[in-house]
């Protein structure tokens, strides 16, 4: 197998798992099984066995920018690499659907935060914590109360 093929693999196996999440949201299996575990649970796998077999054939390291450049140029680390994004922002995904059904969060109020985790990480992972301050543990939007004195 080559790195390109499992690159492919990798990639379509991610796009069910975030398919499923944007669109199965009630589906407890999804968000609590496919999503969290099973998934990232076969990412994790896949990464470990390319790192361990690629263990000392790449020069670079972790100390410099240039360093990690060098570790990725080669392929089989790089798409390790890759791999391991996709996991965690899954893993992120996954979250983020179940904390807010367990808030009462409207799905349709997560799925683009779901969308911005997809494609970058962080920056979703940022606009769902927003999302949870804009919503009470009702699902109801905040409002502060206007008192009259």
């Amino acid at each position: 197998m080559t790195p390109n093929l499992l690159f492919s693999i990798m990639n379509d196996v991610s796009l069910v798992a975030w398919v499923a999440l944007a669109v199965l949201p009630r589906k407890r299996w999804v968000a609590g099984g496919l999503a969290m575990f099973v998934v990232p649970a076969f990412f994790a796998i896949a990464y470990i066995a390319i790192v361990v077999s690629q263990f000392g054939r790449s020069e670079g390291g972790f100390s410099s920018l240039s360093g990690v450049a060098a570790l990725f140029s080669n392929p089989w680390l790089l798409l390790a690499g890759w791999i391991h994004y996709l996991a965690f922002d899954l893993f992120v995904g996954s979250w983020e659907v179940r904390d807010a059904r367990a808030r009462g969060i409207p799905h349709l109020a997560v799925v683009p935060c779901l969308a911005l985790t997809l494609m970058f990480g962080p920056a979703g992972w940022l606009l769902y914590n927003g999302v949870r301050l804009v919503y009470n543990k009702e699902g109801e939007p905040f409002r502060r109360a206007a008192t009259l004195g």
